[in-house]
């Protein structure tokens, strides 16, 4: 009765943006001694109605081959005409009005704010509170509801961050660990195995994985140009930063070839290259080494986002933390650079539940994947590391129910699963894969995923909507990787170690067609739907998950089958094909 009456109470004094029934499951509230706190706010104005749906099918037109529209990707300007809110200055008066002044436009529709927690609560007739999850990551001042005036809310698509909570992390595997090598005798059976050639030791590549092995299992033996006009990226959040001397450790053992070549650096929101730090480093180095041991000596982009709080030191008397949205502050500058400034290809490894993230939120974000694939940019992410889901439970009503990942569920980015072997390739069990809860199948995938819907008939329909986005899109190896962290040699595991391989193959195929003077491929889902011969069509394996949920008897799993399906999607990645069909007549050398 009490959560009716305060809904009701939000409505009356306008319009119901978003609202929680509940703290989400892993979070509760706590204190931090901060008085009146500042946070900074992102409100997304809403675009023209037909102007978005025209957006959406250009994408489709230059990314579809065969199209006369192919490749004709559009500028940072082109873009923004997409992208025109209807009526910003009702948006910037009602701000005025509780007393914001300083405003920062971000392209043209998003406006972002500072402001304190009091000012905040009046403006969205709210109240915030400090919540933390159990699994650490510092408290977020957070909302379970807020509203804004009629007038305002026909203008505006979200304020966050407000009512969104998450748990962002690494997609790093939560069955492989990782591991010290002289700590992985267990898992590496032959020390032997790590061999800067994999095509002289072929069977090596079984037990762990080198750009060698890579390279020799996928047929890549193209060498690009070193020149500036050829940039490939990947991100890195939580603190994580890429080390200089692990770089130049690894070159020196597995890809000598490369040795020398350095990586830069771009801070965003208070990001930091904080060599000297003892936190967690694993993720961005495999990040940065697989990325460079596949398309080297292509320019390497380190994007290092800031936005977390630090960690509390008592519960008592904590630090205030941070109130920073980090994976929206990456897209708002992403979006903001000009077009030469952009990479042709970025890799992500992070993310979380999609239904841990609000409807408005991801479709939003998702919006503006979409618009960097228009400006002719290639969007990896890894799929997840939990097969169908963990719990499998649906927060909204604590149903049975799988659980896809974000972003990797938006149809607009192109999703990475992971495989294991080589004698056979398979799908590798932590593998995740599934169907979006938010975003409807994709006309570039409908006929892959009957397919594989066909053949399971009502196998587990209850749990996921057969009509929504499939995922993920491809996959790549991605257990036992040889990484250098901190000066030591390890095993790592996950999606994590896929994504940066398949996007360092995009970043080889986006080189080779600029020796034709064509585009770059941009957003890649319609074409590689279109060229399923060019992937290894992984059959063996399945993607489990769901173990402590009793419907399922100790587990569910999506099963790796013929043609396309929701642990290994099209397959891994066969370079000479994919390079016939992206450069037609450019040689495999």
């Amino acid at each position: 009765m009490l959560s009716f009456l305060f809904f009701a109470a939000a409505v009356s004094a306008g319009r119901l943006m978003d609202a929680l029934a509940a703290v989400p499951a892993g979070w509760k509230e706590t204190t931090v001694a901060n008085g009146d706190p500042t946070l900074t706010l992102h409100v997304a104005l809403r675009w023209q109605e037909p102007k978005a749906q025209a957006l959406e099918d250009a994408l489709i037109e230059m990314s579809t081959p065969g199209h006369p529209n192919y490749g004709m990707h559009m500028t940072r300007e082109e873009i923004q005409s997409y992208t025109a809110p209807s009526d910003p200055g009702v948006v910037k008066a009602w701000l005025k009005d509780h007393g914001v002044e300083s405003m920062v436009g971000n392209m043209n529709d998003w406006i972002t704010f500072t402001t304190t927690k009091s000012v905040a609560e009046r403006l969205l007739n709210t109240t915030f509170n400090w919540y933390e999850y159990e699994g650490g990551g510092g408290p977020k001042l957070r909302t379970l509801s807020y509203s804004v005036p009629e007038h305002v809310a026909d203008h505006i698509d979200l304020v966050q961050p407000t009512t969104r909570f998450g748990r962002f992390g690494t997609q790093g595997s939560t069955i492989f660990e990782m591991h010290r090598v002289e700590e992985a005798v267990a898992i590496a059976t032959k020390t032997t195995a790590f061999v800067a050639n994999a095509a002289d030791d072929a069977p090596a590549c079984a037990s762990t994985i080198t750009p060698a092995c890579l390279r020799w299992l996928y047929n890549v033996n193209y060498t690009a140009s070193a020149g500036p006009e050829n940039r490939v990226a990947f991100t890195s959040y939580l603190e994580q930063y890429a080390r200089y001397s692990d770089l130049e450790m690894f070159q020196g053992r597995y890809i000598p070839a490369a040795k020398g070549q350095n990586f830069t650096v771009e801070l965003i929101n208070g990001g930091l290259d904080d060599q000297a730090s003892r936190g967690d480093s694993g993720e961005a180095n495999l990040d940065l080494q697989y990325l460079m041991g596949i398309s080297y000596p292509i320019p390497v982009v380190e994007y290092s986002t800031g936005g977390r709080g630090p960690l509390i030191p008592t519960r008592d008397q904590p630090t205030p933390p941070g109130t920073n949205e980090p994976y929206l502050e990456w897209l708002l500058y992403m979006l903001n650079l000009t077009d030469a400034e952009l990479p042709q290809t970025i890799t992500t490894s992070y993310g979380e539940e999609e239904q841990s993230i609000p409807e408005s939120y991801a479709r939003r974000t998702c919006d503006m994947f979409k618009q960097l694939g228009a400006r002719g940019v290639s969007i990896m992410f890894s799929s997840g590391d939990s097969g169908p889901g963990n719990s499998c439970v649906r927060n909204t009503n604590n149903q049975t129910y799988f659980e896809p990942t974000y972003p990797a569920a938006c149809p607009w980015v192109t999703s990475v699963g992971a495989t294991m072997g080589t004698n056979p390739e398979r799908a590798v069990s932590y593998s995740s894969g599934g169907f979006s809860l938010y975003h409807p199948q994709p006309k570039y995938q409908k006929n892959a995923v009957k397919t594989y819907l066909d053949g399971i008939n009502s196998t587990y329909a209850p749990y996921f909507n057969r009509s929504n986005r499939a995922i993920p899109d491809v996959s790549a190896l991605g257990t036992n990787f040889a990484v250098y962290d901190k000066g030591y040699l390890t095993l790592l595991s996950g999606t994590s170690a896929s994504s940066p391989v398949f996007a360092g193959i995009i970043a080889l195929l986006n080189a080779a067609r600029r020796t034709q003077h064509r585009p770059p491929l941009g957003f890649l889902n319609p074409w590689l739907y279109n060229i399923s011969d060019a992937f290894t069509d992984i059959t063996v394996g399945a993607g489990s998950g769901c173990f402590s949920n009793p419907d399922f008897g100790g587990r569910a799993a999506w099963n790796a089958t013929v043609g396309w399906d929701p642990v290994t999607g099209l397959g891994t990645p066969k370079f000479d094909r994919m390079l016939h069909y992206a450069a037609p007549g450019v040689p495999n050398v």
